[in-house]
């Protein structure tokens, strides 16, 4: 417990500064934006490294160069769209369509037979979009409008990880009833509603102190969407893990095994935030 703790007082200033940075100038912004890309796609480029590593111990046979730059492609047009002066959505389609092309013509050339280039085909598709297409949305989200995007960034970071805390903290304390016992038969009910709490209270507090213009009732509502999101995208990765037979995805962090298992709820809860800012209109 102590040495999870230490990891998350490491790691969370420097995140904190970068998502928080706002520069007065447009080329020291677009060296932010930069940064801010870089960390992104390294983040999701390791996340795909552990993904890889749980397909083969799976027999899956996920590809590995294919898979890398689908996911560094899926960034980049993420990144394109900030500055887009053609149709909105170009760059991220054409990374898209790209990656649905390429990556089962690469299965194909380098597979034993059909079958083979399917599983691989299949299973690098999944682990781009599950790990580079989702987490991607993090670009957008900060970026879309500068303000409001700080804001909402700490809003579903910060939504997710206090869920997180409360879920492990009841979960350890009296937690009884298994969630899903198939997945996780750590994870439980108890934990699961006492991180839905943890997620309610946070997104109050921030929309009280930092998103005033939001409303109480439509933070509180899009704190529920996050962290049931958030929950699920849990609930997904413990599945990958227990497909693999192993604990954790990796070992990178200390007290919290692999960069997978820190982001697995925030690749479900960052994109389903883009889609609740863009429906209910919250970026004005």
């Amino acid at each position: 417990m102590k040495l999870r703790v230490l990891t998350a007082l490491v790691l969370i200033p420097p995140f904190a500064l970068l998502i928080g940075w706002m520069p007065q100038s447009t080329s020291v912004q677009r060296l932010h934006e930069l940064v801010y890309l870089a960390v992104v796609m390294a983040l999701a480029e390791l996340s795909y490294y552990e993904y890889l590593r749980l397909c083969r111990q799976a027999g899956w046979g996920a590809m590995g160069l294919a898979g890398y730059a689908g996911v560094a492609m899926l960034c980049f047009g993420q990144y394109a769209e900030l500055h887009t002066t053609i149709v909105p959505g170009a760059y991220v389609v054409s990374a898209v369509l790209l990656a649905l092309v390429a990556i089962p013509s690469a299965a194909l050339r380098g597979a034993r037979d059909f079958s083979d280039a399917f599983t691989r085909s299949a299973s690098t598709v999944f682990g781009v979009f599950y790990v580079g297409f989702l987490l991607s949305f993090l670009i957008p989200l900060r970026f879309r409008e500068l303000e409001v995007g700080r804001r909402v960034t700490f809003f579903v970071l910060l939504v997710i990880y206090f869920g997180d805390v409360f879920a492990f903290a009841a979960g350890r304390t009296f937690g009884r009833r298994p969630l899903a016992p198939r997945l996780s038969p750590r994870k439980t009910v108890e934990g699961a509603v006492a991180g839905l709490v943890g997620s309610l209270l946070v997104a109050g507090l921030f929309e009280h102190w930092f998103w005033q213009t939001a409303g109480l009732k439509t933070a509180m509502l899009v704190g529920a969407w996050i962290a049931l999101a958030g929950q699920l995208g849990d609930l997904v990765e413990s599945g990958l893990k227990r497909a693999a037979s192993v604990k954790d995805s990796g070992s990178l962090l200390p007290g919290h095994g692999g960069v997978l298992d820190r982001i697995d709820s925030v690749l479900f809860g960052v994109p389903m935030l883009w889609v609740a800012m863009a429906v209910a209109g919250l970026w004005r």
